[in-house]
């Protein structure tokens, strides 16, 4: 048989932008720029990271390169396609720009993918939005410039080739995917996330977790079916080098993230480790995949009612976006356990090398995130955010439009599998 008539996919990917890690990293971010010969950059904040001063800091270290830059400090906690268009339409006002610097959360970094996309390209944000909410458009060429400096420990944005937004008339979450949105460059300085109070420090670092656990437990490579290189996703299933990428980020996470919650404002490795496991997970699950709890994150997010959490923004209810994809991870991972028993229990090894072992192995990863999130203060499930066992028929539809993660999932759920898997997360404890 040839490889033209192979009926299974033989073939992975896997991409990440080049990477500097360290203390004080973002005071270099002007050479690196003028390394691509650009006059002019946008640097793309909110107003809690502008109001600390890191922003003026690159304009000033842009400046000793002669390097012309403007702050946009409009970007939205958890973007929605109004906040992005917004966003677009000041940068297409004040341009053009040569390149774009991303200084913030997972909310910045995408915000400037989107502002890059859309302002090197014509066209609207639904025409790059993926299938079934928008056309799922390939953009056309190279993008511009894009250095992306995180200050949560978290999206692993840095390193991804997606951004995620909430689209807000139809009250769910989705994305745009494809590798050249990726950032030019990843600036990764640990100081700037040594003031980021406990409860965003736990949330972000909950979806490293997600990150990490869902890729390294997603659909193996080779039990898709074959692809045509034009049909080629980012998201290709879990493979030998992102298992290597997010078994990393899981030992990180076991050495560092209850440090990091309860010590933060002092542990400098304890920060470190967790930027270093926020990228690395990154570095997994952007090739990797996603799968169940941030399908499930989506519309828990996106119908939010009421719930506003300490440590964020009072001004309107949300789920910060950590909590919302980990609070039906330990009934997801239950459901997903018989199609890779060892990769479950490996990965609950891993996040708690010392974690009792219980009696139904089913049971040992769920043990061990309920644990985790117990002791950093995570919501006990999705009843603690507003949600009723009433509400889960209108979550479901959020969730199953999302068949680009759920496709990732090695045991794919129909809508009564995520009906029970919602309802049993009402309560995780």
């Amino acid at each position: 048989m040839s490889i033209a008539e192979l009926t299974e996919e033989t073939i992975f990917t896997w991409g990440a932008p080049p990477l500097k890690f360290g203390a004080g990293a973002a005071d270099e971010v002007g050479f690196e720029m003028s390394l691509y010969g650009v006059k002019r950059v946008l640097i793309v904040t909110d107003p809690g990271i502008n109001a600390i001063g890191a922003p003026q800091r690159i304009a000033d270290n842009l400046k000793r390169y002669e390097i012309e830059s403007e702050i946009f400090d409009g970007v939205h906690v958890e973007p929605t396609d109004d906040s992005m268009n917004k966003a677009t339409e000041y940068a297409r006002a004040q341009g053009p720009w040569d390149g774009f610097v991303a200084v913030g959360g997972g909310s910045s970094i995408d915000t400037a993918k989107a502002i890059n996309l859309l302002t090197t390209y014509p066209g609207d944000l639904m025409d790059y939005v993926n299938k079934p909410i928008g056309a799922a458009k390939t953009p056309p060429g190279q993008l511009r410039p894009l250095i992306a400096i995180p200050t949560t420990a978290g999206t692993g944005s840095e390193s991804t080739a997606m951004c995620v937004l909430d689209i807000l008339s139809m009250k769910v979450k989705t994305g745009i995917s494809h590798w050249r949105l990726r950032p030019t460059l990843a600036v990764i300085d640990p100081l700037l996330t040594m003031s980021l109070p406990p409860e965003v420090t736990a949330s972000a670092g909950m979806d490293i977790v997600c990150h990490a656990v869902e890729s390294y437990t997603a659909r193996w490579y080779r039990d898709f079916d074959r692809k045509k290189p034009e049909e080629r996703v980012t998201y290709c299933g879990s493979n030998p080098v992102s298992d290597l990428w997010c078994e990393k980020a899981m030992r990180l996470l076991a050495q560092s993230f209850r440090d990091a919650v309860h010590r933060g404002s002092e542990d400098v490795e304890a920060r470190s480790n967790m930027m270093m496991a926020a990228t690395f997970a990154g570095m997994g699950f952007g090739n990797s995949g996603v799968h169940i709890p941030h399908a499930n994150g989506y519309p828990i997010a996106g119908m939010v009612r009421d719930y506003r959490p300490s440590g964020y923004p009072q001004d309107e209810p949300m789920v910060p976006h950590g909590q919302s994809v980990s609070l039906t991870a330990p009934e997801a991972f239950r459901f997903s356990f018989d199609s890779a028993p060892q990769r479950h229990l490996r990965a609950a090894e891993l996040m708690d090398p010392r974690a009792d072992k219980v009696n139904d192995p089913r049971e040992q990863l769920p043990s061990v995130l309920i644990s985790l999130m117990r002791d950093i203060g995570i919501p006990s499930g999705i009843g603690a955010v507003g949600y009723t066992e009433a509400d889960v028929p209108d979550l479901v539809p959020g969730t199953m439009k999302q068949q680009r993660l759920l496709a990732t999932c090695p045991k794919v759920p129909t809508e009564d599998d995520i009906a029970d898997i919602l309802t049993k997360s009402i309560s995780n404890w």
